[in-house]
């Protein structure tokens, strides 16, 4: 069973994406601040992260990818984001491994199960 480790400061999509997710078969871990991201990395590695760009700032986000990178993670990192042109560009870019716009669930379900399959 593959493990995700969902990052959003909302706790409803947290919970929706948790239990869309598990009903999948995945096993879900979530988070709803960097530092809790980050803390939860120091206990274990999932095997794919999503994380929202705005925890509530897009620079949070930002910085928060380059911690999960700094960090040696190097599982497939997808950012969620309702504003994902706040992410092109910047150095953080070339640091995600797909970006899937908010509210498209099917995009990201295959996303996720393409990322995983390798």
């Amino acid at each position: 069973m593959s493990r995700i480790l969902v990052a959003d400061d909302d706790v409803e999509q947290t919970t929706m994406q948790r239990q869309l997710l598990t009903a999948l078969g995945y096993e879900v871990q979530t988070a709803t601040s960097p530092a809790e991201t980050l803390k939860e990395l120091e206990k274990s590695r999932p095997d794919l992260i999503v994380v929202d760009l705005r925890f509530p700032r897009s620079e949070d986000g930002l910085d928060l990818i380059r911690g999960i990178r700094q960090g040696g993670c190097r599982v497939p990192l997808i950012l969620l984001s309702g504003w994902p042109d706040d992410l092109y560009g910047s150095p953080e870019e070339k640091m995600v491994s797909r970006v899937v716009v908010k509210g498209s669930v099917r995009e990201l379900v295959q996303t996720i199960a393409e990322l995983l399959a390798g």
